[in-house]
């Protein structure tokens, strides 16, 4: 059953390659352009889905960390924020 799908698949692939041989120059570029971009969206789209829950969770870890530093006391001197982290050296060496 399998070998019949892999000859079947083959079949389909050998065709079109054939009728893109047959086809003039300037429509295979565009054939072969067409078939490239198919092939970028179809590798980005897999991409996506692949890492779209350990994006989700970083950017949440992100949002989080952004977050608690926003929270965290710093002295104030009118409208500017001097946290004490700007207070040491400029250049550790």
């Amino acid at each position: 059953m399998i070998e019949i799908v892999f000859a079947g698949i083959a079949l389909v692939v050998c065709v079109a390659l054939l009728l893109r041989m047959a086809l003039p120059e300037r429509h295979q570029q565009r054939v072969d352009a067409a078939w490239r971009l198919a092939v970028y969206r179809g590798r980005l789209l897999a991409h996506r889905l692949w890492f779209w829950r350990t994006h989700r969770q970083r950017a949440a870890r992100e949002a989080e960390e952004a977050i608690r530093r926003a929270q965290h006391k710093v002295k104030r001197d009118g409208n500017v924020i001097r946290p004490d982290g700007f207070k040491g050296p400029r250049k550790p060496h």
